[in-house]
């Protein structure tokens, strides 16, 4: 049975302990390499320098996460993940991910938020510099499967 299709308008919201068994399907079924564990989200759900947002529709229908990680000494901020579930992507709920970040690093005193993403994913490239984020340089093989990287930054 398929799921309905996302209507409902995206909340986004601090995630909680009862999140942690979606957080981690939704990152072993869109990542093949560089997951956060359970363990690492668990740790990063009480951090100080960590903020893991999720989205959800529909009576809290999990449909997204992002992850913030902030640094003591530094206004930026660093989306390092982003992820949605296949049946949410192209309705907002990456571009909702993405806002919610960027208010959570402003609450935080962020001045800009940077993050990475894969040189071959037009799809997400193309959404970060529809909201603002510009090219600010690239790593050959960041990735574990050898991957190269642009890397991203919006000034808040």
């Amino acid at each position: 049975m398929r799921p309905p299709p996302v209507t409902a308008a995206v909340r986004v919201r601090r995630a909680e302990v009862s999140d942690l068994d979606d957080l981690v399907a939704l990152e072993e079924a869109t990542f093949d390499t560089d997951r956060l564990s359970r363990a690492q989200y668990r740790k990063h759900l009480d951090s100080e320098t960590a903020q893991v947002l999720v989205a959800s529709a529909n009576h809290r229908r999990f449909l997204g996460t992002a992850v913030v990680f902030y640094r003591k000494g530094t206004t930026v901020a660093r989306l390092y993940s982003i992820a949605t579930k296949p049946q949410a992507r192209g309705k907002g709920v990456g571009s909702a991910l993405i806002e919610a970040a960027e208010d959570a690093a402003r609450t935080r005193g962020c001045r800009s938020l940077r993050l990475e993403v894969r040189k071959d994913n037009s799809v997400a490239i193309r959404l970060y510099e529809r909201m603002g984020y510009r090219r600010i340089g690239e790593y050959a093989k960041y990735y574990g499967d050898g991957a190269d990287a642009l890397r991203l930054e919006k000034v808040l």
